[in-house]
């Protein structure tokens, strides 16, 4: 799966990289905008964004985008869970930092999990 990382703070982003890699998935990214995040979002089935971007740009803003044009999964990885609220509608997860390997890997086997069923369920359609 090819997991693309939206995170403007290097240090996490780089942790979120490795983690995901050393799951076993391909990373596009760090992308810390989001104009890059829509420029590579078409080689991407699942991001993991943070809240806050360094263009100012929200990362709920970016999610929808993601979601509604390019059918890319996002999981929310940021230190303000509480701004997510109930979440946004198509959103996998909201993880807070600071987060823990497994907590990643896990968020990452569930989104892995529903793209296999949705795929499954399209073949079926066939």
């Amino acid at each position: 799966m090819k997991v693309m990382i939206v995170e403007d703070e290097n240090i996490i982003a780089l942790e979120l990289e490795r983690i995901a890699q050393e799951a076993g998935h391909q990373t596009v990214g760090p992308l810390s905008t989001v104009e890059q995040a829509l420029a590579y979002a078409p080689r991407s089935d699942v991001a993991l964004v943070d809240l806050s971007l360094s263009d100012g740009l929200s990362g709920a803003q970016l999610a929808r985008r993601l979601i509604d044009r390019f059918g890319v999964d996002v999981i929310f990885v940021t230190g303000s869970p509480e701004s997510v609220g109930n979440g946004i509608a198509g959103a996998l997860d909201v993880i807070s930092k600071p987060f823990t390997d497994e907590r990643i890997v896990s968020a990452l086997s569930r989104a892995e999990a529903a793209r296999r069923k949705d795929f499954d369920s399209s073949r079926a359609a066939i």
